[in-house]
């Protein structure tokens, strides 16, 4: 799978939502991504998140193929990380650390969120800069 990698280049954070849009092939999705990399953009995914969207490895080849480029950095839910969702989820009222992990990592790095449920996150973030699919 991908890697852990830090990149300092600009990113999209994607959600659960976002990996299933790719991994059904849903083509607004694979149009984004395109653009994405054309811009040269990296991906970052919770590790979380991938554990969402993770199912079938055999079958989510198209899912599987993505999070193991070069372009996506599976960031873990390390100690830190997951106080602030911890912090996070307690200031909004929210239960949903995964969702707090995008969020977070989307804040710390200055990176929209593409997502297929841009009002939980907004919830937790009124001012994070959303890509709805």
């Amino acid at each position: 799978m991908g890697g852990t990698r830090t990149r300092a280049a600009a990113g999209i954070v994607l959600d659960a939502g976002a990996l299933i849009a790719l991994d059904r092939g849903d083509k607004r999705m694979i149009a984004l991504l395109h653009r994405a990399l054309a811009q040269g953009r990296a991906f970052r995914v919770p590790a979380g998140v991938v554990g969402q969207a993770w199912r079938d490895g055999r079958v989510q080849i198209i899912l599987a193929r993505f999070l193991r480029s070069e372009e996506v950095e599976i960031v873990p839910l390390d100690g830190q990380l997951a106080r602030s969702c911890g912090e996070l989820c307690g200031a909004t009222g929210s239960s949903d650390i995964i969702d707090a992990s995008v969020v977070i990592l989307a804040r710390e790095r200055r990176d929209p969120i593409v997502t297929s449920d841009p009002n939980d996150l907004r919830r937790l973030d009124p001012a994070a800069q959303m890509i709805p699919i």
